[in-house]
């Protein structure tokens, strides 16, 4: 990724996150303040995995277990949301691309010039070519060569009509998966088509996007997110949830060269080859679908494990409820257990000195103990240090804000 791709992904992230604040709510009358014992180590109880917002992915699968539907599943976890349709393309920049878009032979293999659209078949078996390129012209913004490699190294290919060069961005497109090849020399393979892009006018190097429709962007993206081998309904709930994510993503992009990304910031997305025939089904059997609130694409967030409670999400279809299914046997993470060390506070805030007590303060109001904790203040023997939730989650590796300090278990450390 370019650094404008970076950019891009750091602003689109902000902007999503200044649209899900989740407002500070009322927490209980007492602060709860946990003496830290000279052993320098504290049990840390918790439910839950994630941010907690709209639906958990343990409990989805609890659902089905149970007999629920995948619409009754949504409709639970997206109230007030309605079924609806989306179509056209998706343009996915992957993280994994480099500023020349190398690919491998394929049938049917044909470059694209989106500068005036024209099209051509590229003669893989003619040239004994072994990868195609398109490569950026560093001294001419928007330009690109396309190139071939075969056993005597890499040529320039010169386009039908007496063209030397794109003049435009460029993409390869298949009659099937195109394989990209990385930079450590693997090959992983996406439908669609993989464009070299700008990311902006005079740029001379480019990001990988791939441009495909929903379901086949869904297919790569659901059993990267759940085990394929869980419930049907828990899978179609998680295709439909990950596919109005996407469409939120595309109209929030607008004109922007890409739309959503592969990792974790947007939501994981692998290609062809995380597919699965199990998660195929699912997308198949809910393909276009997505929710809708007043006619607009549900930003339907999602996390592992809600904990029992959901969090709110600063949207009406995102509520703080009550979770009746992500408490089932196969959910380890609905109540965890983690013993740590403060020593990693200490560090991080090393004007605490060493720290003697840990005040939580504010709480989001819902579940045990008061729920999700929103503000804790660290007390250390030289000062205090007032944090987020969150940057107490970060800080010990917690699987979430959700959690309480409890000393009765940390005794002889």
């Amino acid at each position: 990724m370019t650094r404008g791709g970076a950019r891009a992904v750091a602003a689109a992230v902000a902007a999503l996150t200044a649209i899900v604040t989740v407002p500070l709510l009322p927490g209980p009358a007492a602060a709860q303040i946990h003496g830290v014992r000279a052993s320098g180590k504290v049990v840390i109880h918790g439910h839950g995995y994630g941010h907690g917002h709209g639906m958990s992915q343990y409990g989805a699968q609890g659902a089905g277990l149970a007999g629920k539907s995948y619409r009754r599943i949504l409709h639970f976890y997206y109230p007030h949301t309605k079924l609806a349709e989306v179509g056209g393309p998706l343009r996915v920049l992957l993280s994994v691309g480099t500023s020349d878009v190398t690919v491998r032979p394929a049938r049917r293999l044909r470059v694209r010039d989106l500068g005036d659209g024209k099209t051509w078949r590229v003669p893989t078996k003619a040239r004994h070519a072994r990868q195609w390129r398109i490569r950026p012209t560093l001294d001419r913004a928007r330009v690109s060569s396309v190139q071939y490699r075969n056993a005597s190294g890499w040529h320039r290919w010169n386009l039908p009509g007496h063209r030397k060069v794109l003049r435009g961005d460029g993409q390869f497109s298949a009659a099937g998966p195109v394989g990209l090849v990385l930079s450590d020399g693997s090959v992983r393979r996406y439908r669609g088509a993989l464009r070299s892009a700008s990311p902006y006018a005079r740029a001379t190097t480019r990001d990988v996007v791939n441009v495909v429709s929903f379901d086949q962007y869904i297919r790569g993206v659901l059993p990267a997110e759940m085990p394929s081998s869980w419930s049907a309904p828990a899978l179609r709930a998680q295709a439909v949830a990950a596919r109005s994510f996407a469409a939120w993503w595309r109209r929030a992009a607008g004109s922007r060269y890409w739309q959503v990304c592969d990792t974790t910031t947007c939501q994981v997305y692998a290609g062809v080859s995380a597919e699965t025939k199990r998660t195929d089904a699912a997308v198949a059997a809910t393909a276009g679908r997505i929710l809708r609130y007043h006619g607009k694409p549900a930003l339907t967030q999602f996390s592992a494990s809600s904990g029992g409670w959901t969090s709110a999400g600063g949207l009406p279809y995102l509520p703080a409820r009550a979770d009746p299914w992500d408490d089932w046997a196969g959910n380890d993470y609905h109540s965890w257990r983690r013993r740590v060390g403060v020593a990693s506070l200490e560090n991080r805030y090393p004007g605490l000195g060493r720290l003697t007590a840990i005040r939580v303060s504010r709480r989001e109001g819902h579940g045990m103990w008061g729920g999700r904790a929103l503000r804790v203040v660290l007390r250390g023997s030289r000062d205090k240090v007032s944090l987020s939730g969150d940057d107490m989650r970060w800080a010990l590796d917690l699987p979430s804000t959700w959690f309480s300090v409890d000393l009765t278990g940390a005794r002889g450390g």
